[in-house]
């Protein structure tokens, strides 16, 4: 049968149950450590798609994004906290749906994380461009050098995103070498970029710029712009959904956590609603003072954000110092209210941050990788240890080149379109698999239990679907195709050579750690 291969329960639980871990976490740190895993990319890089999807709306947008992410990350904690061990939502799908869905689930997130590292390096590349060498060095980089084709066209030129290629593959190589963060550098990193938006929203909401009235209309695309049109407020939600990933971190710290059933739920929401209200402000302050309106197109319908059409409009004389064509709306938003310097700090704080992201998005990206190459879902070349760096040196060049590809050759908001699709997908099986747990092992012990599954569970799944199903046509089309291409290779590799096809079960709690091998018999 297709939908048999269950893997054990107990066997993924048992290099979890080798490590004992300190419950030391309280509320606050829980909180704490959730805004510094959300605030990153996606406000410093998505405003300006996001506005050119919804104009002023886009404040709904964060609203309705973080919605979604509140109620997924219940899900995800308490799953988090039942199977605290390494290939998140597919291992998770891999005990209660089974191999083929979790290989679905996994061939995603390989496709998330790598996309989504190809937009933060598209990302960065804006404010090296526009901050460091054409503010601080007055280096002006040629457009042929600073976007992609499928970005800029026509008279606007566009080659290749060098920079952004440049980031991604210098990333790939501290990977592969095994250069490590430093927690207290990520710590500073993060202050930085916490300290440079509460100065960004207090210049600007009390700014001698901002004006009321920039808000009108609010709606100018819509609340919903379509099936597929990617635009209206829930079509900017789908796309800076973006700037809420990374709130799952706190849920896989369930079990260092004292009282986890009250402390979890509220440094999850306590972090998700702090992060809205941030990103509620920050758009209101870029919007009240330079204005946030789209530009439209036949029809009265915004041109769709990264598209060669917008580029031709954003090069015209009155729209190029507009918000929505900004490669650095924060910074560039700065600068136009009179603050160059501070506009200027910030773009060297999201200069300075990001590079951190990348490290952390191919991370995880091999990470997946790394394990399902263990289940034997893909082949062992790809989990090949180096014997001097002690990294999966193999898998990491692979990604690392793919990202490098994307970033120099796409545009951040389409980027992070696809990576998007892939994520509402992981998200979405996060909540079947808790809902089915709950059904098939409700006397297993779970530190944190969502509240009111039966409300929770389904809110999730519509939540996700919704976004999802309001993404860009061309981005909802990926995953399917992208899938389509991973069902061939299940069918034609991955099934065969499955370890528990083959009546193992191997479970590895870290990238490079121990694993446990448990014989069972029976293809289940």
């Amino acid at each position: 049968m297709i939908f048999d291969r269950v893997k054990p329960l107990d066997a993924i639980l048992a290099a979890a149950q080798r490590k004992s871990l300190h419950r030391s976490l309280g509320a606050l740190q829980l909180m704490l450590f959730g805004i510094g895993c959300i605030i990153g990319t996606g406000i410093f890089v998505l405003t300006a798609a996001g506005a050119q999807k919804a104009g002023p709306g886009l404040m709904l947008a964060f609203v309705i994004a973080g919605a979604v992410c509140v109620v997924a990350a219940l899900c995800y904690a308490e799953i988090a906290s039942m199977i605290p061990v390494a290939g998140s939502a597919y291992t998770y799908s891999y005990a209660t749906v089974g191999e083929l869905v979790a290989w679905t689930v996994g061939w995603a997130l390989i496709l998330e994380y790598a996309i989504a590292a190809s937009a933060v390096s598209v990302g960065w590349s804006g404010y090296f461009s526009g901050t460091i060498l054409n503010e601080f060095l007055g280096i002006e980089l040629p457009r042929w050098l600073s976007a992609g084709p499928l970005v800029l066209g026509g008279e606007a030129g566009g080659l290749i995103n060098l920079p952004a290629m440049v980031i991604a593959l210098l990333i790939t190589w501290l990977l592969m070498i095994g250069t490590s963060e430093s927690a207290k550098v990520n710590a500073f990193l993060v202050a930085i970029k916490v300290t440079a938006l509460t100065a960004f929203i207090g210049l600007t909401l009390t700014s001698a710029y901002f004006d009321p009235d920039k808000f009108n209309p609010f709606l100018p695309a819509g609340l919903f712009g379509g099936f597929g049109s990617g635009v209206g407020a829930v079509g900017a939600a789908a796309t800076i959904f973006f700037a809420y990933v990374g709130f799952d971190a706190v849920s896989t710290a369930a079990e260092e956590t004292k009282n986890p059933q009250r402390n979890v739920p509220i440094g999850l929401v306590g972090s998700l609603i702090f992060c809205t209200v941030f990103y509620i402000l920050v758009a209101a302050g870029a919007i009240g003072t330079i204005g946030g309106q789209p530009i439209m197109g036949p029809g009265n319908i915004p041109f769709p954000a990264g598209s060669e059409e917008l580029a031709r409009q954003c090069a015209l004389p009155e729209h190029v110092e507009a918000l929505v064509c900004s490669n650095e709306a924060l910074a560039h938003v700065l600068r136009q209210i009179g603050f160059s310097g501070i506009g200027n700090v910030l773009g060297v704080a999201a200069f300075l941050a990001l590079p951190s992201v990348i490290l952390v998005l191919l991370f995880a990206q091999t990470r997946i990788f790394f394990v399902m190459s263990r289940d034997g879902l893909l082949p062992d070349g790809l989990s090949k240890v180096h014997p001097r760096w002690k990294t999966p040196y193999v898998v990491t060049a692979i990604t690392g080149v793919i990202v490098a590809i994307g970033a120099a050759f796409f545009p951040v908001g389409q980027l992070a379109d696809i990576a998007n699709a892939g994520t509402l997908y992981a998200f979405l099986m996060v909540a079947v698999a808790v809902m089915v747990l709950r059904r098939t092992a409700p006397e297993r012990k779970r530190d944190f239990r969502t509240p009111i599954l039966w409300l929770v569970g389904p809110a999730t799944i519509f939540g996700c679907a919704s976004l999802f199903l309001n993404l860009p046509s061309a981005a909802m089309l990926v995953l399917p195709v992208w899938s389509l291409i991973g069902l061939l290779v299940y069918f034609g590799y991955s099934r065969s050579h499955s370890r528990l096809g083959q009546g193992i079960v191997e479970v590895a709690d870290d990238v490079l750690g121990e694993e446990t091998a448990v014989p069972i018999h029976s293809d289940r």
